[in-house]
C-alpha cells in the first residue's frame, strides 16, 4: 500500500488514523475496533465491509 495514501485516509466512522497491517491487507481503526480490507492495493473503507477486531487485536 502506498504510504501517501496512508497519510490521507481516515476511518470512515470516527475520522481517525488508520494503521496497516500488511500480513493480512487491512487498514485498522482501534478506536472503533475495525478492520477494513484493502483489495489489490485499494482501501474498502466502507463500515459494512469492515470486520469487528477480535478484543486481542484491538488491546494487545
Amino acid at each position: 500500500m502506498d504510504h501517501r495514501l496512508l497519510e490521507i485516509v481516515a476511518c470512515p466512522v470516527c475520522h481517525g488514523k488508520l494503521y496497516y497491517n500488511k500480513e493480512q491487507q487491512e487498514l485498522i481503526c482501534k478506536p472503533d475496533g475495525l478492520a477494513y480490507p484493502v483489495q489489490d492495493g485499494i482501501p474498502v473503507l466502507l463500515e459494512v465491509e469492515a470486520r469487528a477486531l477480535t478484543l486481542e487485536e484491538s488491546h494487545p
